[in-house]
């Protein structure tokens, strides 16, 4: 989904099916891949001090939030925060309603008035005869994400206030919760400011009712119930005890839904996915298992929670995905229904797999994590930085709920898997909070608690500070509050200088010898993936493409992205001036299965990297083919970042064997790096001398932390 940059908050898909339907209308792809430069800079001499004339290792003179301060800022969030009244509804009551006939929750949108203020806003148009929204004022995936950030604090600080605020949204979330007849466990997604629900919004979502079935606000409310019975287990024991009994109603809910498929798999594409994921989504699966984790830690002997949580984390594991150099790069994959739409929607699969590995005693599931942690996020941010989504190519909107997954993944992975260089990524990712991001600005504001709702690839911003936005943003410096060395690491990074990573070149873009021919479909959207550009080349017997591509100082791996049919269709030949590249089926997708399109449109991986020197890459179809374009990839990507702490490059590696990139040492510096491996464990420097020489040393795909500083 493109974030809207000029109204406020663009609605969020509520379901998986939500998700492709808005992909199929609305995701913008841009056919250069990322605003990479052509080459990345050496740590300590980036363009931005070249032309001040600063010296090399200069630091940003832009003002930092102090490492002694808290970050964490609830203002905003409690200004977003009303009371709502509960009404008598059949099925609907929660934790003392007769005392307290009233709750709170947050309003879902935020925009920003001429002023600088906020005015809260409801989701959909609003009818002013009614007061009501067409959505509503109130969801409970907000519901449920706010009283885990007023947990977390309280448990963190001892704020009585931010207790409170916990009890009371964890009492409006359990009020939305159905507690009766056929649907009991699970939840009804909107509500009005008058209390009023609204099973059934406009436009409709899935599922509709909302609490027909399973979905992403149940998966939340797991995890809010799980966090909150940890948090009031001694504090408050008969509230804890109803949280209990409520989380065992959704437990039980899921039980006679997707946990009732546990061991059983789906096709997709010609692949096995887990049957059992909440909603279909290992994204979904994974914000219930962080609070099964929560809880488990809490209550271990309780059987039917740890089987749940179990059985989900297995889920969830099961979608890993790829590997350093076969796309998705190690990333653990959203929705069983494709093979090739990565979303940061629900993107804290790696931090649940991680934390639930731990709590379970199942250190067999942590590669997952450990691989979505350590080999596909690093490729994310040099690709541009935490996109919001992959559908195959990156190019999208960056928003607070995909930084902050990022975030959350590698610090929870760094301390299951014990793997410090995660951290060293959780900085630059954490970074995008303080202006390490598109924009140039940051995107939090310490002093205020707001987050702005969204930054465009061209650097747009939507200034809109919506409770999504909210909520995630202060879980990141929740985050840093709690672990001060990674918090100092973090603002000493202000902006990024480079990027070099992931490139997209248009198969349109090349020189069709034969009958082949550009198509351009009515939409970009196949049912599970975009066709980046909009358009396709339609090849046939004996038909050739020539693609240019730029020439670099370096060999790179390329993915012919192919739209692959599901019978046999021969394949295509692919070489260049000095090397033959390998080849890709035209056809064998494999059966369609669950999938809402036939074929698959898949980045499909060459035999051989394509020289730097050579300037087009050609490829020869022995049968009829849809060739979309080309993912570049080099075998040595960066992401370059400065501020107060002066400048680092990470460089990550994409390639099979040790690799070594030369910088120049100024005189009067010395190079400090540290290598690590694939899982992010830190491995001993080769080479001795490359503290003078200027010598990065960089591991079969791992990544190394390099900075100039000064003798």
């Amino acid at each position: 989904m493109t974030y809207n940059a000029v109204r406020s908050q663009s609605p969020r898909p509520r379901s998986l099916k939500a998700v492709a339907l808005t992909a199929a209308v609305s995701l913008l792809l841009l056919g250069a891949g990322t605003a990479a430069a052509a080459a990345a800079p050496p740590p300590g001499a980036s363009a931005a001090s070249a032309a001040s004339g600063a010296p090399a290792g200069a630091v940003s003179t832009r003002p930092a939030p102090a490492a002694s301060a808290p970050l964490t800022n609830l203002s905003h969030l409690t200004f977003l925060l009303d009371t709502v009244p509960l009404t008598a509804v059949d099925g609907h009551t929660t934790y003392e309603i007769d005392q307290q006939p009233t709750a709170q929750a947050p309003w879902t949108y935020a925009d920003k008035k001429a002023d600088g203020s906020y005015g809260r806003a409801g989701g959909g148009s609003l009818d002013p005869a009614t007061g009501h929204w067409s959505q509503g004022a109130y969801n409970a995936d907000d519901i449920a994400r706010t009283a885990v950030v007023y947990l977390r604090h309280w448990q963190q600080t001892g704020d009585e206030t931010s207790r409170e605020h916990a009890v009371q949204t964890l009492r409006s979330l359990t009020y939305l919760q159905t507690a009766t007849g056929p649907n009991a466990g699970n939840v009804v997604l909107w509500q009005q400011a008058d209390g009023t629900l609204t099973p059934s919004a406009t436009p409709v979502e899935l599922p509709d009712p909302s609490d027909s079935a399973e979905s992403y606000w149940v998966a939340r409310t797991v995890w809010a119930l799980g966090e909150g019975y940890a948090a009031f287990q001694a504090a408050d024991p008969d509230f804890a005890a109803f949280l209990q009994d409520r989380l065992h109603l959704s437990l039980d809910s899921l039980e006679r839904q997707s946990l009732a498929k546990y061991g059983t798999f789906d096709v997709a594409d010609g692949v096995n996915v887990p049957a059992w994921l909440i909603a279909g989504g290992a994204d979904a699966s994974a914000e219930a298992a962080l609070g099964l984790a929560a809880y488990v830690t809490a209550v271990p002997d309780d059987d039917t929670a740890r089987t749940a949580l179990t059985r989900l984390t297995e889920g969830v594991a099961a979608m890993s995905s790829g590997s350093a150099t076969e796309w998705p790069f190690g990333a653990i994959m959203p929705w069983n229904k494709s093979q090739t739409l990565w979303h940061a929607w629900g993107g804290l699969a790696p931090a649940a797999v991680a934390t639930a590995s731990t709590v379970i005693g199942r250190s067999d599931l942590l590669g997952a994590a450990v691989k979505d942690a350590a080999q596909f996020t690093p490729q994310l941010l040099a690709a541009g930085g935490p996109d919001n989504a992959w559908s195959p190519t990156p190019g999208e909107a960056q928003i607070a709920y995909g930084v902050d997954s990022r975030v959350q993944g590698l610090v929870a992975t760094a301390a299951a898997a014990n793997a410090p260089g995660l951290l060293d990524l959780a900085a630059v990712t954490a970074a995008w909070f303080f202006g390490a991001n598109p924009n140039g600005a940051p995107a939090y504001n310490p002093a205020t608690g707001t987050a702005i709702d969204g930054i465009e690839p061209d650097g747009r911003i939507n200034p809109n500070s919506g409770a999504e936005s909210t909520i995630h943003a202060l879980m990141t410096m929740l985050t840093l509050d709690a672990n001060p060395s990674l918090k100092v690491k973090a603002l000493g990074i202000d902006a990024t200088v480079s990027t070099v990573g992931l490139s997209v070149v248009e198969a349109e873009s090349g020189t069709i010898t034969g009958g082949g021919s550009v198509v351009t479909p009515p939409s970009s959207w196949t049912g599970e993936a975009n066709l980046s550009g909009g358009a396709y080349v339609a090849l046939g017997t004996g038909d050739s493409l020539s693609i240019p591509v730029p020439a670099t100082d370096q060999a790179r791996n390329v993915f012919p992205i192919v739209n692959q049919g599901e019978a046999d269709s021969g394949s295509t030949a692919w070489s260049s001036a000095t090397s033959t590249l390998g080849s890709t089926s035209n056809g064998g997708a494999g059966a369609q299965g669950i999938t809402d399109a036939l074929g698959r449109l898949f980045p499909l991986t060459l035999q051989q990297a394509l020289p730097g020197a050579d300037t087009a890459v050609v490829g020869m179809a022995d049968g009829a083919a849809s060739v979309d374009a080309l993912l570049i990839q080099p075998l040595i990507s960066t992401i370059t970042v400065t501020g107060s702490a002066g400048e680092s490059t990470v460089y990550v590696s994409a390639a099979t064997e040790s690799s070594v990139r030369t910088v120049a040492v100024p005189r009067g510096y010395r190079l400090a790096q540290q290598a690590f491996d694939a899982t992010g464990t830190p491995v001993a420097s080769v080479d001795k001398k490359a503290p003078k020489t200027g010598a990065v040393t960089v591991v079969a795909g791992g990544f190394t932390v390099a900075k100039l500083v000064r003798k």
